[in-house]
């Protein structure tokens, strides 16, 4: 018996994998959503996690720290905000 596979649809599905809220602290969309600025979630809107372990998406927090009244803090914790070494979050 042969099988030939005439048609194809793939279906799927993501969502962000992380350990606090699932919200974005500025926006306040899901990060499995996308800020304001984007139509579609993924690598356009990545996330951007701050060495003060807080995340938000990119655009959220990149217009955020361009506000003079930011001064480059962090808006939950107000720690100076710097983003988190990719290679230090994948050895965690």
């Amino acid at each position: 018996m042969k099988v030939v596979i005439e048609q194809w649809h793939a279906v799927a599905a993501w969502q962000w994998d992380m350990p606090e809220d699932d919200m974005c602290g500025i926006c306040r969309n899901p990060y499995d959503s996308t800020c304001s600025k984007c139509k579609f979630p993924g690598d356009d809107c990545p996330l951007l996690m701050g060495e003060c372990n807080h995340s938000f998406h990119m655009h959220c927090i990149y217009a955020w720290l361009q506000q003079d009244s930011s001064q480059d803090k962090c808006p939950m914790c107000r720690q100076a905000f710097k983003p988190k070494d990719a290679a230090s979050t994948e050895l965690e």
